[in-house]
């Protein structure tokens, strides 16, 4: 799957922080029981990537993608547990490079207008915004249409539930990256039927592109 295909699949992409290797595989349960089947797992924790391995196994339904890659050598690990897609902050000439070197397809992550064209001039249409919030929000997203008619969204960074639908009505956004389907104090809880719960409700978020 490239990656349009993989941001058309639910309008919420959870972006998770895994503290707890045993949380792994009932996070993403409860999770694509709720309709989310597309993660994020970024590399925050040293048991990230043996995360991404143990969801890929045990859901494998799902699409488990690898965020917050910012070396060339990240790319070779997340390839190796089984990530699907990447996510990256930003893109340099090093992430180009080691994305032409995996199988998965990456999301980059782009701030300005230059950072857009620098994006789409090595050949990336779909672009994460990030810090989405931060970096002018619906108003940029909407200022950007018109010059970029061919670049579609995933903003991500400070979206909450209350803003999400506002993202997600503009005609260039895909989905939206969030952590707020699975809070940390769920999480730590177990409360899996809080989170799919949770889930359920973004899954059933509608996009107006």
């Amino acid at each position: 799957m490239n990656i349009r295909e993989i941001l058309k699949l639910a309008p919420v992409i959870p972006v998770l922080t895994i503290e707890r290797l045993e949380h792994a595989v009932p996070l993403a349960r409860a999770l694509s029981e709720g309709g989310l089947i597309v993660l994020e797992i970024t590399l925050r924790t040293p048991v990230a990537l043996p995360a991404i391995e143990m969801m890929r196994k045990a859901l494998p339904r799902a699409i488990i993608g690898v965020g917050t890659l910012t070396r060339a050598a990240d790319f070779a690990a997340a390839a190796t547990a089984g990530a699907q897609f990447g996510v990256s902050p930003g893109l340099t000439p090093e992430i180009v490079a080691a994305a032409s070197t995996v199988t998965f397809p990456l999301l980059p992550g782009v701030m300005t207008p230059t950072d857009l064209i620098a994006a789409r001039a090595q050949g990336f249409t779909a672009l994460k915004l990030f810090p989405a919030q931060q970096a002018g929000g619906v108003g940029m997203l909407k200022a950007l249409g018109a010059p970029f008619p061919d670049v579609v969204f995933c903003p991500t960074g400070g979206i909450t539930r209350a803003s999400a639908p506002d993202f997600l009505a503009l005609p260039n956004v895909a989905c939206v990256g969030g952590s707020w389907v699975a809070p940390n104090d769920r999480i730590a809880a177990g409360d899996w039927e809080g989170i799919k719960a949770l889930a359920r409700d973004a899954a059933g978020l509608r996009r107006g592109g």
